[in-house]
C-alpha cells in the first residue's frame, strides 16, 4: 500500500511503499476513501521539517533542555547520534481519514466488515485505528465531507469548553478550516459570530455562511468587536489561529466582557497581562484536540469508554455529533474544499499547501476499487533467499528506537544476512530496513517464522509478545535472541525450557551487561576471591508515568520484571553462584504515589554466601547518575559508573578501566550469539542461568507484594 511519509530532517514528502498493517485487538483495519490535510498542523510539520538545525531547537526550547541533561548523563556524541537518528525517522502525515472497514480487530464491538467510519488514521491507503477513535459514516454523508470529522471535532471541543447559549456573541479568531467550522456550529447554536483573520477571501467566505467579521488589518479589533457586540463586549472568544505573536491573546482580552470566557484551540503566545484578565475576572482555558478521551491510553488504545452519564462528550461521540450535523445539513464543508489531489501525488498537495497560503481544505482523493493487502515488501532487487553460508539469516521482530540505535548497529560488521525486519505499523520497518540493508520489510511476524531460509530470529517487541513469539520461533528451528524479559510468568517460563530443550537451538536473553568490558573486568578481577562478596546495584531509573505500557502487568510486567532483571542477572554473573532467596520492599502508600513497584529494593542471597542488594527508583533525577554498582569483598571494592568508569580500591594491580562511551555490552553479547550460531558450541548464556535470573526477577515481585521472602 502507499502512505505519504515525511523526513523530518529534511523536510521531504514521499508517498512510499508500506506492508499493509494487521488489525490489532480492540482496533479497525480501514481502507481509505479520502482523507483531509490539515492546513494548519500539517503546514507547520512540514514547515518544522524544512527548517534548520537551529531553527528546529529554537521552535522546541523543551527539547533542547532534553538534549543538554542527555549530554550530561550519556555523553556528547550518543547524544547527538540519537538526536540525527529521532530526525531522520519518517512521520506518518495526516489524521482525518474517511473509509470503509476491512477487518475487525478482537474486543471491538458496535462496528462490522463494510461499515462507512471516520477516523484519525494517517494518509494511507489502508489504516489500523483503535475503535475508540472512529465514528460510523450516516448514508447522507459522503467520503469527502466525513473526512472533516476529525477537525470539526477539534472545533467543537472549543465550543464545548466555551459554552454558548443561544443570543450569545462569540467571537472566532483565525478563520481556517476549524474556525469556520466553529462559526458554522455557533451559528447553529443561535449565537452571533463575529469572525475575525486578515485574509479577505476567509472573511468573505465567513459573512456568505452568516458570521460578521472583522479584518485587525484595517481597524482595531477589540474595538470592532465591542461595537458589534452593542459596547458589551463579546461573550467568549475561541481562538483558532496559529501564531506567535501575543496579541492575539491580549485582543482576546480587551474584546471580552466582564466575566467572560476564552478557549484556545489553535496555538499563539502566551505572555499574559495579569491586568487585561484580573479587571474582567476572564476565564481562560485551552482546549485538548478532539475531546475527552485525547492521549488517555486506557481510552484511546486499551478501549475503556468513559461512562455517558459522567463523560457525556468523549472524542468519539464529538466525531458522531459532527457527522450528525453533517448529515442534517447544519454543517457544510464543501465550500471549505480547496482542492481534490490523488494520494499518489501528495507531494503536489503539500506544495500547494506551503505555497498558496489562502488554501483552505486539500482532499486527497484514493482509488475506490479494493487493493491487495500486501504484508511484506521488497527492499532489494534481489529474489534469491538462499542463505550464504557460514553466516547467520537474521529475521529481527520490532523496529523501534532500540532496534534501530542500539541492536543493528552491534550486528554491524558482524557475518549475518539482513534478511526481513517486521513492525506492527510498516512504516519503522520500511525505513529501518532501507537503512540496514534488510530484503524486505512486513508487518506479520509469520513471514519470518514460516521463512526457510530465516535461521535466526531477534524479538525487541513489547514484553508481552516476548514469550509466544519466541515459542513459535524455537517450534520453527530456529535460533533466537529475544530481549529483556525472556516472560512475564513462571509458565510462560516453564514452556520456553521445555521449547529450548526440545528443538536444541541457541536461546540468548538481553542481559547485555554480562559482556560489558567493565562486567567482564569484574568478573577477571573476582575470580580469585576467598571470601563471599556484598554487591550493590543503585538504578535511577528515572520517571515513566503510571499509563505506559511498561507498568502495565499484562503487557510490560511492571518495571522490576520489565527492567530489574537487568541487574539481578549481572550479580548472578559476577558471584557465578545460583540465587538461593529472595526478599524486597516497595515504596508505603502515600498521596501522588500512583506506581510502588518502580521503587523498590530487592535483598538476593546466593548459593556461595554472597548477598546483592538491587535498588531500582524510579522518583530520582535525570541529572544524577542512572547506573552504580559497587562490589566489597576481600578487603577492596570495586565501583562501576554508568558502564563507563571502572574504579578499583585496594587491588594491587587495578587501578581504573574507562571506556570511550558508555559500554553496556551489546556488541559483545551479539558477536559471542552470532558466532556460535554460525559455528557451533555451547550456548552464549546457559539455560539454567537465565531460569534462575527471571525465577530471582518473579520472586523480587512477589517478595515486595506479600512481605515475605522467597526461596527458590
Amino acid at each position: 500500500m502507499k502512505q505519504v511519509l515525511q523526513n523530518l530532517k529534511s523536510g521531504a514528502i514521499e508517498v512510499a511503499e508500506v506492508p499493509c498493517p494487521m488489525v490489532r485487538a480492540g482496533h479497525l483495519l480501514i481502507q481509505t476513501r479520502a482523507s483531509l490535510i490539515s492546513a494548519g498542523t500539517e503546514r507547520m510539520l512540514v514547515e518544522f521539517g524544512k527548517g534548520s538545525l537551529l531553527a528546529k531547537a529554537r521552535s522546541q526550547p523543551d527539547k533542547v533542555k532534553q538534549v543538554l541533561d542527555k549530554i550530561r548523563t550519556d555523553g556528547l556524541m550518543p547524544t547527538l547520534e540519537a538526536v540525527f537518528s529521532r530526525l531522520d525517522e519518517p512521520m506518518p502525515l495526516g489524521y482525518c481519514n474517511a473509509g470503509v472497514v476491512l477487518e475487525v480487530g478482537a474486543g471491538v464491538e458496535g462496528f462490522k466488515p463494510g461499515d462507512r467510519v471516520v477516523s484519525n488514521g494517517a494518509h494511507a491507503e489502508i489504516v489500523c485505528v483503535p475503535k475508540n477513535l472512529c465514528a460510523r459514516i450516516p448514508d447522507g454523508v459522503d467520503d469527502e465531507a466525513a473526512a472533516f470529522t476529525v477537525l470539526g471535532a477539534i472545533a467543537l471541543q472549543g465550543i464545548r469548553l466555551c459554552n454558548p447559549t443561544i443570543g450569545e456573541t462569540i467571537v472566532v479568531t483565525g478563520l481556517g478550516l476549524i474556525g469556520l467550522m466553529a462559526a458554522q456550529m455557533l451559528l447553529a447554536n443561535g449565537c452571533r459570530v463575529i469572525g475575525i483573520d486578515i485574509d479577505p477571501n476567509r472573511l468573505a467566505l465567513a459573512e456568505k455562511l452568516g458570521a460578521l467579521t472583522v479584518n485587525p488589518g484595517v481597524s482595531d479589533p477589540a474595538a470592532a468587536v465591542t461595537a458589534l457586540a452593542e459596547g458589551r463586549g463579546a461573550d467568549g472568544v475561541i481562538i483558532t489561529a496559529s501564531a506567535k505573536t501575543n496579541d492575539i491573546m491580549k485582543q482576546a482580552a480587551q474584546m471580552s466582557r466582564k466575566r467572560g470566557r476564552i478557549i484556545l484551540v489553535g496555538v499563539v503566545g502566551l505572555e499574559l497581562s495579569r491586568s487585561d484578565f484580573y479587571k474582567k475576572e476572564l476565564s481562560f482555558q485551552v482546549s485538548c484536540s478532539y475531546g475527552p478521551g485525547r492521549y488517555d491510553a486506557n481510552y484511546e488504545e486499551r478501549g475503556q469508554d468513559y461512562p455517558a452519564a459522567f463523560v457525556r462528550w468523549t472524542e468519539q461521540r464529538n466525531f458522531q455529533a459532527i457527522l450528525d450535523l453533517m448529515a442534517s445539513k447544519r454543517l457544510d464543508v464543501a465550500p471549505l474544499i480547496s482542492k481534490r489531489i490523488a494520494h499518489g501525488s501528495a507531494q503536489e498537495a503539500y506544495a500547494a499547501l506551503t505555497q498558496e497560503r489562502e488554501a483552505l481544505g486539500i482532499v486527497l482523493t484514493y482509488p475506490g476499487a479494493d487493493i491487495a493487502m500486501k504484508r511484506v515488501v521488497s527492499l532489494t532487487s534481489s529474489t534469491t533467499p538462499a542463505p550464504a553460508a557460514g553466516r547467520a539469516v537474521v529475521g529481527l521482530i520490532g523496529a523501534g528506537n532500540f532496534a534501530k540505535m542500539t541492536l543493528l548497529p552491534a550486528l554491524k560488521g558482524l557475518p549475518v544476512e539482513l534478511r526481513t525486519i517486521v513492525s506492527a505499523g510498516g512504516v519503522t520497518s520500511l525505513h529501518n530496513g532501507r537503512r540496514f540493508g534488510f530484503a524486505q520489510a512486513a508487518t506479520d511476524h509469520r513471514e519470518i517464522i514460516n521463512d526457510r531460509a530465516i535461521n535466526t530470529v531477534i524479538i525487541v517487541t513489547r514484553h508481552n509478545l516476548h514469550a509466544p513469539m519466541t515459542l513459535e520461533a524455537l517450534a520453527a528451528g530456529k535460533h533466537v535472541a529475544v530481549e529483556k524479559p525472556l516472560c512475564l510468568n513462571a509458565s510462560e517460563l516453564e514452556q520456553i525450557i521445555a521449547a529450548q530443550k526440545a528443538s536444541g537451538r541457541q536461546l540468548l536473553v538481553g542481559f547485555n551487561r554480562r559482556f560489558s568490558p567493565h562486567a567482564v573486568k569484574m568478573k577477571s578481577l573476582l575470580a580469585g576471591r576467598s571470601q563471599p562478596m556484598c554487591l550493590t546495584a543503585t538504578i535511577n531509573a528515572g520517571v515513566i508515568p503510571p499509563e505506559s505500557w511498561t507498568q502495565d502487568a499484562s503487557v510490560g510486567g511492571g518495571r522490576i520484571i520489565g527492567e530489574g532483571c537487568h541487574w539481578i542477572d549481572l550479580m548472578r554473573y559476577l558471584t557465578g553462584a545460583p540465587i538461593t532467596t529472595v526478599v524486597a520492599t516497595r515504596i508505603g502508600e502515600a498521596p501522588g504515589v500512583a506506581v510502588r513497584d518502580d521503587k523498590m529494593t530487592v535483598t538476593l542471597t546466593f548459593a556461595d554466601g554472597s548477598i546483592g542488594t538491587l535498588h531500582y527508583f524510579g522518583n530520582g533525577d535525570k541529572g544524577y547518575p542512572k547506573e552504580t554498582i559497587e562490589v566489597f569483598g576481600d578487603g577492596r571494592v570495586l565501583r562501576l559508573d554508568n558502564f563507563r568508569l571502572l574504579t578499583g580500591y585496594g587491588w594491587p594491580s587495578f587501578r581504573k578501566l574507562k571506556t570511550r562511551r558508555i559500554d553496556k555490552g551489546h556488541g559483545e553479547e551479539f558477536r559471542q550469539f552470532v558466532q556460535v550460531v554460525v559455528n557451533g558450541g555451547p550456548p552464549v548464556m546457559p539455560m539454567g542461568e537465565i531460569e534462575n535470573v527471571m525465577r530471582a526477577t518473579f520472586a523480587a515481585v512477589q517478595s515486595a507484594h506479600s512481605g515475605q521472602p522467597i526461596q527458590l
